[in-house]
C-alpha cells in the first residue's frame, strides 16, 4: 500500500479537505528480538571462554552481520537488565567509559545561584553515568556492549581493561569513588569494524571472535525465524537474488548489503504484497512489480552509485 503519491498530492492541491492523517507505524518486534538472534556453534564457543574468563569478547565482521545484537541476546539469555551501550567516538576519553560531567551547566547554576549544591545535588543535576560507569555502580550482573571501539583513541581500549581489572571509578567532581566485586564483573562485548589496528597490549587481554557472513542455508533459518509469515519456498528466490548480488564481481559496490538490510529488504517486499518467487526469474515481473522492486533498492545501496549499480542489474 502506498500512503504517499504524487497523484494523491494532486488531488490534494485541488481538494485540502481529502487530506489523510499519517498512517501509524507498527514495527516488526521481531527483527529485533534478542531471542531470535542465531548465533554459531563457534560463537557460542567464544561467549562460553569470554565468561569463563571474565575477559571481554571483541567481535570483529562487517557492519551489519550483527555484533551489537549479541549483547543484546546474552542480556536475554542470562535474564540479566537491558544492554549498557556506550558508542565509541573519536573524541572518547577513559572518563567518558564512566561518567559524563556537565561544567558548563554547573558553572551557570554557580553564576545565578549564590547557595552552593551538596554532592548529592550536585551528582543529580550534573552527572550522567555511562555504561561501564553504571555497571560499577549497580553491583549486579549486566551487559555492557562499547560499539565501534576501533574509532576511540588509541588509549581507550587500555583504559577499558584497566577498568576491568580495578572495577572502580572515581568522581574527583564529588570526591567519590564507586567499585563492585568480582562476582557482579560485567559481561563486556566489544566491537570493532577494523578501521584501525587495535593495540596489541590490548588484544592479549581480550577474547576474539570474528562473525562471518552466513551461508546462504543458515541466512534462510535466520531470515525464516525473523520473517515468520513467509516459508521457505517464498524465501528462497529472496535469499538466491541478495547472494546473486554480493557475489556479482560485474557490480562495483561500495558497501556490499549485509544482513540486517536484508531483513528490512524481506520485511518491506512482505508487507508490500511482492511477488517473491518471481525474483527467480526477473523477466516476468511486470512494470509494477519491476518500479517495486528498484524502489526496494533504496534498503539494500547506501549510496547513490550502488543504488545506481542495482538498477542496473536489474535492467
Amino acid at each position: 500500500m502506498s500512503w504517499y503519491s504524487l497523484e494523491k498530492r494532486q488531488a490534494y492541491l485541488q481538494d485540502q479537505s481529502r487530506r489523510q492523517p499519517l498512517p501509524p507505524f507498527e514495527p516488526n518486534q521481531r527483527l529485533d528480538d534478542p531471542a531470535l538472534y542465531q548465533p554459531s556453534p563457534e560463537l557460542a564457543d567464544a561467549i562460553n571462554v569470554a565468561l569463563r574468563l571474565g575477559l571481554p569478547l571483541l567481535l570483529t565482521g562487517e557492519p551489519g552481520c550483527g555484533k551489537t545484537q549479541l549483547a543484546d541476546h546474552i542480556a536475554w539469555f542470562f535474564n540479566l537488565s537491558d544492554t549498557l551501550v556506550f558508542n565509541a567516538q573519536t573524541t572518547s576519553s577513559a572518563t567518558d567509559l564512566f561518567y559524563q560531567y556537565d561544567a558548563l551547566g554547573h558553572f551557570q547554576y554557580s553564576q545565578n545561584n549564590s547557595e552552593p549544591l551538596s554532592d548529592e545535588e550536585l551528582e543529580h543535576r550534573f552527572i550522567r553515568y555511562r555504561a561501564l560507569g553504571e555497571a560499577i555502580r549497580s553491583k549486579r550482573r549486566c551487559v555492557v556492549l562499547i560499539d565501534e571501539i576501533d574509532k576511540a583513541p588509541r588509549d581507550l581500549p587500555n583504559d577499558v581493561l584497566d577498568a576491568m581489572d580495578k572495577l572502580r571509578f572515581y568522581v574527583p567532581e564529588i570526591d567519590t569513588w564507586y567499585d563492585t566485586t568480582p562476582e557482579n564483573r560485567p559481561v563486556i562485548i566489544l566491537t570493532s569494524n577494523s578501521e584501525k589496528n587495535l593495540p596489541d597490549a590490548f588484544l592479549r587481554r581480550v577474547v576474539y571472535f570474528h562473525i562471518d557472513f552466513p551461508k546462504p542455508d543458515k541466512m534462510l533459518e535466520i531470515v525464516g525465524a525473523k520473517i515468520h509469515d513467509l516459508d521457505a519456498a517464498q524465501l528462497k528466490p529472496l535469499i538466491d537474488y541478495f547472494y546473486g548480488i554480493r557475489e556479482d564481481r560485474s557490480l562495483k559496490l561500495k558497501k556490499a548489503p549485509a544482513t540486517a538490510e536484508l531483513l528490512q529488504w524481506a520485511a518491506y517486499l512482505r508487507d508490500a504484497a511482492f511477488p517473491i518467487t518471481k525474483l527467480n526469474n526477473p523477466d516476468r515481473l511486470n512494470d509494477a512489480e519491476r518500479h517495486l522492486l528498484q524502489t526496494s533498492f533504496s534498503i539494500l545501496a547506501k549510496t547513490r552509485e550502488d543504488l545506481g549499480e542495482l538498477r542496473k542489474r536489474l535492467e
